[in-house]
């Protein structure tokens, strides 16, 4: 290299980085809607249910929980292999196995939906064997019950999104999910209210509203001139690809699910606790702003895989390094800001919640903590959108299992139970498990060969035969 282009090449990668500032802020904000749109749905309609009285707000409560874990969670890990597929093809212009790959995902998780299901239909029978009010265990199977149709809708909308999302077709889905929400809030007070549904009219209004998000989703596609080119269309083939779309699903699931599920076994524990109420009222509200705030690290996740996909598929591995340098600069600069807020309203910050100074008080003491879990987060978030982007889930999936499950739960039960903690115990144990997850994510990116990446992503879209990662 001459010394010319010597001083040119920092300058390049200056212009390369600022550009792809602007491309995945382009796709991570309207992301970040997307995601904060579908998440009030559920939150409209508990608002709603919980001036029906304390029985149906908690068994309504409890189902919610138990559906996100057991249900869409699941569906939202598993669509991630279709992140890997339909980015890398997208990339490498093979724009006839987005459709493919897009309809195998959709028969895939249908038929992950038909177990879930059953599930759901004894929920009040395990809801009992895990010692829950049987009056508050009838109402959450009655809500559960009437939320399976959704469910299925789910499995269809998710892919979806997905095909859109790895397209950078980011503002159909924005404006559908707006559209949906305003329909969303009237057919809730109406199923609710109106009709004297209760709970039942609660979970029709998410059902109707989960299909009506398929059909304005599948309305454009079909129509739309931006989507002539990979028009989904069906082909006996995305029978065959359902093995490899659960390949790179089910450790997409598993990466994503493990977190999810530990803050659930942790609240469940709480209960074991002295006060109970309080100390699961607290986690309960820690695990609210948590996931509220993790909608803006899953738009950058969302963004990362989508560039990081797409330049591995078109064989551009420099390319492809530098989304992950500009992505994690933005997360960086988000969870510095988030926490720098929380941790200055941290004396107010629980009214929002509860007008109990007991509780306002303990928010208070726990935002520190809840801040190092915001950092931690937006790292976790955005590596796994890059594992999902370059087709290394497998990796992410046994990094989460040790994480959390052989250090972070067994730290929150000796902080919380034998230290007598509590609740603050328990949240430590999830920052330590989360902070030894991004660490070792942090490392594995860093250390990622992207040529052979970008060899791996050529291979996998064009033969089809390089499925696991060595």
């Amino acid at each position: 290299m001459d010394e010319d282009t010597a001083r040119a090449s920092p300058k390049k990668w200056k212009r390369d980085f600022m550009k792809e500032l602007k491309k995945v802020s382009y796709l991570a904000t309207p992301m970040v809607t997307v995601a904060v749109l579908q998440y009030l749905l559920q939150v409209v309609s508990v608002m709603m249910v919980g001036h029906l009285g304390q029985i149906t707000l908690s068994g309504v409560a409890i189902a919610t929980s138990l559906t996100n874990v057991t249900g869409f969670s699941l569906l939202s890990g598993l669509v991630g292999g279709l992140e890997t597929l339909c980015g890398q093809a997208y990339g490498e212009k093979q724009y006839d196995k987005l459709g493919i790959y897009t309809y195998s995902a959709i028969f895939s998780l249908v038929l992950v939906c038909i177990p879930v299901c059953v599930v759901w239909i004894f929920m009040e029978k395990l809801l009992v064997l895990m010692r829950q009010d049987p009056l508050v265990s009838h109402e959450a199977q009655k809500f559960s019950l009437c939320l399976i149709p959704a469910l299925f809708g789910g499995a269809i909308s998710k892919p979806l999104v997905r095909y859109l999302q790895n397209q950078s077709l980011i503002f159909p889905m924005l404006l559908s999910s707006f559209i949906v929400l305003c329909c969303h809030v009237p057919a809730s007070w109406a199923f609710i209210y109106k009709f004297h549904l209760g709970s039942s009219g609660a979970a029709m209004a998410i059902c109707i509203s989960n299909w009506l998000y398929v059909v304005v989703l599948a309305f454009y596609i079909k129509f739309s001139a931006s989507c002539t080119n990979t028009r989904l269309a069906f082909s006996i083939d995305a029978f065959r690809a359902m093995g490899k779309f659960f390949r790179l699903a089910i450790p997409s699931a598993v990466m994503v699910c493990l977190k999810w599920w530990s803050l659930e076994v942790l609240i469940l524990l709480s209960g074991l606790l002295p006060n109970p109420k309080l100390e699961t009222s607290v986690l309960s509200i820690c695990l609210t702003i948590s996931t509220l705030h993790f909608t803006i690290p899953y738009g950058l996740g969302a963004a990362a895989s989508t560039r990081v996909s797409n330049e591995l598929g078109a064989g551009n591995p420099d390319k492809a390094r530098v989304v992950v340098w500009a992505v994690m600069f933005l997360a960086v600069t988000e969870t510095i800001i988030i926490s720098i807020l929380l941790f200055c309203f941290r004396r107010i910050l629980g009214r929002a919640y509860s007008n109990e100074k007991q509780v306002v008080d303990y928010i208070a003491v726990m935002t520190p903590l809840i801040c190092a879990s915001t950092i931690t987060d937006s790292l976790q978030a955005v590596i796994s959108g890059i594992a999902r982007g370059s087709g290394w889930q497998h990796i992410g999936a046994y990094v989460n299992l040790g994480a959390f499950y052989l250090f972070g739960i067994p730290v929150a039960v000796v902080l919380g139970f034998v230290l007598h903690l509590k609740a603050k115990g328990f949240w430590i144990g999830i920052v330590i498990g989360s902070a030894l997850q991004s660490t070792v994510l942090s490392v594995i990116t860093g250390f990622t060969n992207w040529q052979k990446q970008a060899m791996k992503a050529r291979e996998r879209v064009t033969k089809g035969t390089s499925l696991e990662e060595n």
